[in-house]
This record gives C-alpha cells, structure tokens and sequence, in this order.
C-alpha cells in the first residue's frame, strides 16, 4: 500500500553521509552505510538546462496526411519522456506499420526517436532515423534521468475520459520494457534507493532563497494517476526518525529506476544500427521537408522541436536546469530536500531544483544556465553533511 498520494515527492529522496546500518521500525529492514555527497560549487563540471515539451491534452499519437506522406506523431511527454519511451514507441509502431508498410523513417534522435526506430526494426521495417543531432546533443541528453511516468505528462482539465488507460497502457508496457536492461554493463538502467526529508527542524537553517523564475499564464493542474496503479514500482515506507540521523519529523524511503542517460543512448544506438537500421544527418525546417524522404511514412519523433517545425503552439516548454557535479562512484543512493533532488549517475552527481510547485519554468524558453539557482541548489544540500554544531 502506497504510503502517501504525491509521487512527485516520493520519487525524489534524501540521504546522509557516513552511517553504520542502522535498523529501522520495520523488522528486517536496515539503513546500509551511505556515503557522504560532496556539496561544494568547485565541483560543478557543467549546467545545462532542458525544455520539456508539454501539451495540455498530453503526448500527440495521432495520424496525418502531408502531401505524399502518411505522418505519425510522437512527441508532447512533458517530463515523462525516457519513462514513457517504449510504450509510446509501440503505439507509434503499430500506427506507422498499418497498411503493411515497411519503410518507414523516424525524425529525430532523442529518447523518444530512438526507442520508437528500435521498436519499428524489430517489428521487421527497414528503419532511417533522419536527425540534425545525435542523441548526446538532443535535449534526451539533459534529462535527469529517473522513472518519472506522470512527470508533467497533461493537463487534468483538458484530458479527455480516456486518457488514465491510454497512459496506464503506455506506462505498464515501458515498466515492463526497462526491467529487460536491468544488470546490464554500464548500467544503463539501474534500481537505486531514495530518501525523502519532510518537516525539517533545525537541520540545514533557513531555506536557501533561489533566484525568481516567473511562469506564463494560470497555474496547470498537472495531470496525476489517482491512485497510483500497483504492479509498476517498489512500495515507499515511513521511517521512525528516531533510528535515522535525520534531524526532522518526518521521513520515508524508496526504491526507484534510474536511467544512466549516456551508457543507454549508446546501448540504444548500437542495438539500433546492429539490428539493421541507419542514422543520416538532415534537417527539417518545415513539414514539406519531408517530401524529400524516400520512405511514404514517417514518424515525427521531435519533441519540443515541433513546436517550431509544425507549428504547434500546444507544446509549452517547461525549462528544467542540472547542475552537475563531478561523479562519485561510491554513492549509490538519491536524496530530495526543500525541493532539491540529488541523483548519482555514471557522468556526474545530479542536482537540480523543481521549484515550490510543477509550475517551476512552466513557459520559459530560456536555455541559458543560471548560476544562481546552480549555487542555491548546492548550498541547500550541503549543510546536510556538515557535523552538528557544538552548543
């Protein structure tokens, strides 16, 4: 039974450094020794920053006639992109493959472009992904990179009565999908444990106040599964604070996917042209462009790059910025805290702030890294590895 309704929090987690195991109030159940996260600004190897595309009526998977092509999309998945991955792809598939076609050409190279291509190749097409950028250079690769399905994914006022199965059914497929990469070398998909801080007391002092971000237009009521369907994801537990070094009133642990972003687009890549199919460099600047494709259908694949290239003016870009520090093997665990979210990856330590709400850089097209928010986000995070002050 899931111990509280918003995921969102649940996902994210917290942890402390340098703890001997430690048995909690469930029996059987230990704190292993976790490893301290170094919090220090002189760590920071990079900033980058991510525009989710979302629409209001969620992911676009419907079918259209432009000139001689027969078009298929598959983009609008907010924050839920790498989660939704493979079940969107197989939808798309099927949609792309009706009529007994077997060529078929995918546009765009991101998450979504290359598990639809991956699904199409192995279904029995003979499959060109056509691209500007390769997938380290698409916004896929500035993704946080946690199983986050209902990130961002609609608007719960402008989703039609079957949207809660048409996601259920995407969600359960890539659930299922992602378990096949577990142990994998690289790791490109992996389990990890996450710790949530609620209440905090005297730990960390104050907040620490993040540079202003204003949002456009009215607050969204961002679409959420109520409840939470079983079968797709570990339980969260309460812990007993008093058997945990946290300082605070409340605090819960899980457990919860995590994608190494750069290890899986070169697994993903490599499959892909293994298997038969070929990346050509090309870009589109509008849908007639595509005219000059020798496969009779494609599948639009580009994210938030079609807002610009069909125009669609449903897709509002919700920016979300990373500040990477340098990479620590030895911690395997996340941490979330006064809306902080830690996550440890093969390519460096995750740390990135959501804001107070969803709406955090709800219609901002700003790409530019914010040092600021960078060092804020740090300095919440530190004082949780510094030693208690004497009295």
């Amino acid at each position: 039974m899931r111990l509280a309704p918003d995921r969102r929090t649940l996902l994210l987690g917290l942890g402390a450094a340098g703890l001997a195991g430690r048995a909690l109030a469930q029996p059987g159940f230990v704190i292993p020794p976790l490893a301290p996260l170094k919090m220090d600004a002189g760590r920071i190897t990079k900033v980058t920053v991510c525009l989710r595309p979302f629409r209001a009526a969620g992911p676009r998977l419907d079918v259209e006639k432009v000139g001689r092509k027969r078009v298929v999309h598959n983009y609008g998945h907010g924050g839920s992109g790498w989660s939704l991955s493979w079940g969107s792809a197989q939808i798309a598939a099927a949609k792309a493959l009706e009529g007994g076609a077997k060529d078929v050409a995918v546009i765009g190279c991101g998450a979504i472009g290359l598990t639809t291509a991956l699904t199409l190749v192995r279904a029995g097409a003979r499959v060109t992904i056509y691209a500007k950028d390769r997938t380290p250079y698409t916004r896929s690769a500035r993704a946080t990179g946690t199983w986050s399905p209902e990130s961002r994914v609609a608007d719960a006022d402008k989703v039609d009565a079957n949207f809660p199965a048409f996601w259920d059914g995407m969600t359960r497929s890539s659930y299922a999908t992602w378990q096949t990469l577990l142990g994998l070398q690289g790791d490109p998909v992996a389990w990890t444990d996450r710790y949530t801080l609620f209440n905090p007391k005297e730990a960390g002092g104050p907040p620490v106040t993040f540079p202003e971000r204003p949002t456009a237009g009215p607050d969204i009521r961002f679409w959420k599964p109520d409840p939470y369907p079983d079968g797709i994801d570990p339980d969260w537990r309460a812990l007993d604070p008093a058997q945990t070094p946290f300082r605070v009133a409340g605090v819960r642990h899980g457990t919860s996917m995590q994608f190494n972003v750069a290890e899986l687009a070169h697994l993903l890549t490599t499959d892909f042209l293994t298997e038969g199919g070929h990346i050509e460099t090309m870009t589109f600047n509008t849908p007639a462009d595509l005219q000059r494709l020798k496969q009779p259908v494609v599948v639009n694949c580009t994210g938030y790059g079609a807002r610009a290239l069909w125009k669609d003016e449903t897709i509002t870009p919700v920016r979300g910025q990373i500040t990477w520090l340098a990479p620590q093997p030895e911690v395997r665990y996340g941490l979330y805290y006064r809306h902080v979210n830690v996550l440890p990856r093969a390519d460096g330590i995750v740390v990135q702030y959501g804001g107070a709400s969803e709406m955090w850089g709800y219609g901002s097209e700003d790409e530019t890294p914010d040092m600021a928010e960078a060092q804020a986000a740090i300095a919440t995070i530190a004082p949780l590895f510094e030693p208690p002050k004497a009295l």
